[in-house]
């Protein structure tokens, strides 16, 4: 398999939300709302400062996707890149179709001076864990809080 990485365009925007939704319910059993999901989609292309996608294509079909938001650090002087909403559809995975995804994001973020990539995955979820370790990646110290503000849907 030849994997081509390239930006998502808003033409992707129903294979996202799809990919988003699907991913969703495979690793929380979360049903989104489609429009809030699509919106919001929707607002990273509005708003660059927000981030970017990525597909990763084989002979022009879809394959996957995954999402790069941007973390300052002041104790470091620049910005971690955070990979989320990283989906392969089933019959593409385990054929590197994530790690080409990964390695366009580590070199872009080398050329943009990041100072490092960041994700999170659940706590159960071994196979990624495994993966993302593959790679490289380090389990960090830090444990994660949330307080949601909104109703999310």
């Amino acid at each position: 398999m030849s994997v081509l990485i390239r930006p998502a365009t808003l033409s992707d925007l129903p294979e996202l939300t799809a990919w988003n939704a699907a991913m969703a319910w495979e690793t929380e059993h979360k049903r989104l709302h489609p429009p809030t999901l699509e919106r919001g989609i929707a607002a990273v292309f509005e708003q660059p400062r927000r981030g970017f996608y990525l597909v990763a294509e084989d002979d022009g079909e879809a394959l996957g996707s995954l999402l790069v938001t941007y973390e300052w650090s002041d104790w470091r002087c620049g910005d971690f890149w955070w990979i989320q909403s990283v989906y392969v559809i089933p019959a593409a995975r385990r054929r590197g179709v994530f790690r080409a995804l990964y390695a366009a994001v580590e070199q872009r973020a080398a050329e943009a001076g990041a100072v490092g990539l960041r994700l999170y995955v659940e706590t159960e979820n071994a196979r990624a864990q495994g993966t993302y370790e593959g790679l490289g990646m380090q389990r960090c110290h830090y444990v994660m809080y949330e307080a949601m503000l909104a109703d999310s849907a």
